[in-house]
């Protein structure tokens, strides 16, 4: 049975998808979102992993939330709260002298008063680079052969951010934009805590380690939010990272959008050469005059279209875009709040992070660059309901982290008792902190990347829909030829993190693709 569905239909209602829903309905187009999951959010879910414990299921920190989406949008409005805004990072060592790094700059540790001030002006520098990519974000990327009038002034703006940034800080930024974050931060610091906390932010949710290229523009992307009206804040939202996806799908709906849960895309339809319609698992075929995919480009591209109806170079490059995750998330379900040394239950309230220096993570790297899960893995942890208390039972607590390194595929394979054993390696590092805290788990998750895939339907379970690199960057993300939302084939688009900007729960792909679509249509 073939029946006639909106005039633009959205593959997958993962949080870029919604937003380029809102959008385009917000325009008075017609749309149709088409999510397989019986809820909105992609890797932005809350969801229960033990009865009466819920938790964010991949990203739990909201740090790069586009400012301007959720204003347009009136997420507020539609739901949207913060339990806590402009959490510290604490970089926890096992003797108990932790180390503080908050808007007031670095402490404790056992920081030289040398190493507080470089970090403040270091601090202040990559808070003006991060501007700058801020600034980039907003706007589509410019095309590497420019295309007309449009093109030259969008080439234009770029150079002129850059070059407002003033001689000494461009000569800089063009220095170490493209190095490694372990190079710069010897340059800079003598505390092995600090330099590991700050490489983590290099690293985190990637298949890089401290010394690979790319790192600092990754720590660079990471700081490029603002979120409670300040920039490079973190925040976590109330009732988990879903809130956030529950926010947007009802400013779609406000809007005139329809979502639809439960329904898997199984292909993408052409016909002459132009995408037209999507099969589903079921049978049922749903026509549309544009076809937006919030999937990774791998899936969409090579899985739900499929090869034949590419270029053969175009498909290569698809097929060898990065896109091979290496984080995988811990979720703990406790009786009560551990007691890490040190530490008082405010302090359990701030981004918790283990990475004792950036060699530590670069060892931790090489473990899993070899198909090994790491025996010392660096780690970001929260326990939101110090926050948010409604996450589980009364007195009760929901610990999440992301591990890494855990790679995609484990040499001998993801078997139960790998995955237990892994988890059980995360565990004893946390407790390494924490002694009570083996004593107070009453239920715990590992998802590993293999799981992430299966689950969240994301290629290679990166969660950012391939690596943030110089060559998947900008103008070439995700690859050249699809680097504008449009696909070579008539009628389809990207709108997913694999897009410009990136991943993150931020939500600018989706308002650029949705743009990209109506801007085709006029």
């Amino acid at each position: 049975m073939t029946e006639r569905g909106g005039n633009i239909l959205i593959v997958g209602g993962g949080h870029n998808g919604l937003v380029c829903a809102a959008y385009l309905a917000k325009a008075g187009r017609s749309v149709q979102v088409l999510e397989a999951a019986e809820q909105v959010g992609g890797a932005a879910v809350t969801r229960e992993f033990a009865p009466g414990f819920r938790v964010s299921g991949c990203a739990h920190l909201l740090n790069v939330l586009d400012a301007d989406i959720a204003r347009e949008l009136e997420l507020e409005r539609h739901g949207l709260k913060l339990a806590a805004t402009g959490l510290a990072t604490i970089a926890l060592a096992e003797h108990g002298e932790h180390l503080t790094i908050d808007a007031n700059g670095a402490r404790g540790g056992g920081i030289s008063v040398e190493d507080a001030k470089a970090f403040t002006d270091f601090d202040a520098r990559m808070a003006r680079f991060a501007a700058l990519l801020r600034r980039l974000y907003s706007r589509r990327a410019p095309r590497l052969k420019m295309d007309g009038f449009a093109d030259a002034v969008e080439l234009g703006r770029t150079a002129l951010d850059i070059r407002r940034l003033g001689r000494d800080d461009m000569r800089e930024l063009m220095r170490i934009a493209a190095i490694n974050v372990f190079d710069i931060l010897e340059e800079q610091f003598d505390s092995d805590l600090l330099k590991g906390a700050i490489a983590l932010d290099g690293v985190l949710g990637t298949n890089l380690g401290a010394r690979s290229n790319n790192t600092v523009l990754n720590l660079l992307h990471r700081r490029s939010g603002s979120v409670g009206g300040r920039a490079g804040s973190l925040a976590i939202p109330r009732g988990g990272m879903g809130s956030v996806s529950d926010a947007l799908a009802a400013a779609a709906g406000a809007h005139g959008a329809q979502i639809r849960k439960g329904a898997v895309v199984k292909r993408i339809v052409t016909e002459n050469g132009v995408a037209n319609a999507v099969e589903l698992e079921d049978g049922e075929v749903l026509h549309a005059s544009t076809i937006v995919s919030n999937a990774d480009p791998k899936t969409t591209l090579l899985g739900l279209l499929g090869a034949r109806h590419l270029d053969t170079g175009f498909a290569r490059r698809v097929q060898h875009q990065r896109a091979r995750g290496t984080a995988a998330k811990l979720h703990l379900a406790l009786d009560g709040l551990p007691a890490f040394r040190g530490l008082d239950q405010n302090a359990l309230g701030q981004r918790l992070v283990i990475a004792s220096s950036s060699l530590h993570i670069e060892h931790a790297f090489d473990e899993g660059k070899y198909g090994m899960w790491s025996q010392a893995p660096v780690m970001e942890l929260i326990l939101p309901t110090v926050h948010d208390a409604g996450l589980a039972p009364a007195g009760k607590h929901v610990l999440s982290a992301i591990v890494q390194y855990v790679p995609y595929e484990l040499k001998g394979g993801w078997s139960d008792s790998a995955r237990a054993a892994c988890m059980a390696r995360a565990i004893d590092t946390i407790a390494a902190y924490a002694p009570d805290l083996r004593a107070k788990v009453v239920h715990s998750e590992l998802l590993t990347p293999a799981d992430i895939e299966r689950g969240m339907r994301i290629s290679g379970g990166h969660w950012h829909h391939g690596e943030l690199a110089f060559d998947q960057f900008l103008m070439l993300r995700p690859i050249p030829g699809a680097a504008h939302y449009a696909t070579p084939v008539p009628g389809l688009y990207l709108c997913g993190a694999g897009c410009h900007p990136g991943g993150g729960v931020m939500g600018t792909a989706g308002r650029h693709a949705a743009r990209a679509v109506l801007e085709q249509a006029a």
